[in-house]
């Protein structure tokens, strides 16, 4: 495992390493991104939290962000393997596994695949838990990827928000999604056409928090609803003027859920 100043690279299989940023003292919370962004989609967290006594863990997965983009590995198993990885070698314990989007999914298989390995708290926001997206989206999505990924990414973040956001923002996420490999990005719109994520729900046995937008398009607030009935230990909060992105449209009540639970 190579150090820089604020971050990990963490071999996860041989030839196969992810970034991992590393910020603050604390409780140490897991952040996973969705589809086709990465670690930074949580800046308004990782700009607040250590702060407040959190330990802000930041994973861009693999064919992200800084982290190696091999031609394998984009299942939800594969990438819930890497999370466990990390976890390891940072010698983490009393852990917070948190997911956004398709991250969401990731790490509800993480909790039925590993049983929960030391995680004793989970967050899903805005997640792809039993939102399976049908195979005319996939292929659309797929075809547009390959036909013209800078303006399928335009259109992907426009069908993000309920509020308008600047052009900065439209810009910093679709940079965001350009640096992604195209190839990882394919296979992980596969992924999330394909895999089945209702035996994992079951198999949750921690206190969970739900933060979903009820004008999310991407995921459905019906899906967070039903996703909400099966977990056990779970907490679902509205956030009433935001889609599928309330860390940025409502990020202050967004930063105070996620604290409260943290650190309660």
């Amino acid at each position: 495992m190579l150090h820089t100043a604020n971050g990990h690279y963490v071999e996860v299989e041989e030839n196969v390493t992810l970034y991992v940023e590393d910020v603050g003292e604390g409780k140490p919370v897991v952040f996973v991104h969705g589809m086709p962004v990465n670690h930074r989609i949580y800046e308004y967290q990782q700009s607040v939290l250590p702060q407040c006594g959190i330990r802000f863990i930041g994973i861009d997965l693999r064919g992200y962000g800084r982290s190696d983009h091999p031609l394998h590995g984009y299942t939800y198993d594969r990438m819930a393997d890497d999370i466990r990885a990390v976890i390891d070698q940072l010698e983490l314990d009393d852990v917070t596994l948190a997911g956004f989007s398709m991250g969401g999914g990731v790490v509800t298989r993480y909790m039925g695949r590993h049983q929960g390995h030391k995680v004793s708290k989970l967050m899903l926001f805005g997640a792809s838990t039993l939102s399976k997206l049908p195979e005319e989206a996939v292929n659309g999505m797929i075809a547009g990827l390959q036909a013209d990924r800078p303006q399928m990414l335009t259109n992907i973040f426009k069908g993000f928000f309920h509020t308008s956001p600047s052009q900065g923002i439209e810009n910093w996420l679709w940079h965001m999604g350009m640096k992604a490999n195209v190839h990882a990005t394919i296979e992980t719109v596969k992924a999330i056409g394909s895999e089945d994520l209702r035996s994992d729900l079951e198999a949750i046995r921690v206190p969970t928090l739900m933060l979903h937008g009820i004008h999310d398009q991407v995921c459905p607030f019906s899906a967070a609803e039903q996703a909400n009935e099966i977990v056990s230990m779970s907490k679902l909060i509205r956030f009433e003027n935001s889609g599928h992105a309330p860390f940025y449209e409502e990020k202050e009540k967004f930063n105070q859920e996620v604290i409260e639970f943290v650190l309660d």
